[in-house]
């Protein structure tokens, strides 16, 4: 996700001034641009060598890690704000990280590919898994190891006592808050801890 009108959209809901964790930050565009536009400070963490090295390019502060192994070396808490853009649908334990970026930070923000948005539904059922501008691979290449949709995080959201405080899907750069589930490639949520939540 790097097109400009979509790291407005996640930016804003960034507290200026904010200590940010980002969690699959790619690049380091986005914190890049929280840094410059906001004022926010804060690592990214990446595993890939290229990237790693176009986040120093940046000046991005980055850590290489492979986020299947989890956050264990941050305590509750130490983030304003912890960000998964297009992260979630590539972990093993995208369950366990879910929590682990609402323990990590006092708020966070996921997006992610949705797979209910209407072009993936006709693909489906024409017999073909969907090809998109979001969704850009063949089934048998893709790096996403799932796939979910506007409402499966609803759902896992609640089954994780996390309160969701912002949710709209995104399309083409524009916000939509209507019918999201279908009319937008991107889902996007900001949420916290519930107050039943342990640990």
């Amino acid at each position: 996700m790097s097109d400009t009108a979509t790291m407005a959209s996640i930016a804003r809901l960034v507290p200026e001034k904010s200590r940010v964790l980002d969690l699959g930050c790619g690049d380091g565009a986005l914190l890049d641009l929280l840094q410059r536009e906001r004022g926010c400070s804060g690592y990214g963490i990446e595993i890939a060598d290229a990237n790693v090295q176009a986040c120093v390019k940046r000046g991005v502060n980055v850590i290489q890690l492979n986020l299947d192994e989890g956050l264990a070396l941050f305590g509750d808490a130490s983030f304003d704000v912890v960000l998964q853009i297009d992260t979630l649908q590539h972990l093993r334990n995208a369950e366990i990280m879910l929590r682990e970026t609402a323990r990590v930070g006092h708020i966070g923000i996921v997006a992610f590919p949705n797979f209910a948005h209407w072009p993936n539904r006709l693909s489906v059922l024409r017999g073909r898994m969907p090809v998109t501008r979001r969704l850009p691979y063949q089934w048998y290449d893709t790096p996403n190891i799932r796939v979910g949709t506007y409402r499966d995080f609803e759902v896992l959201a609640r089954k994780n006592n996390l309160q969701i405080l912002d949710a709209f899907g995104l399309q083409h750069g524009r916000e939509l808050h209507f019918l999201p589930n279908a009319r937008a490639g991107t889902a996007v949520f900001r949420f916290r801890r519930g107050a039943n939540a342990s640990g």
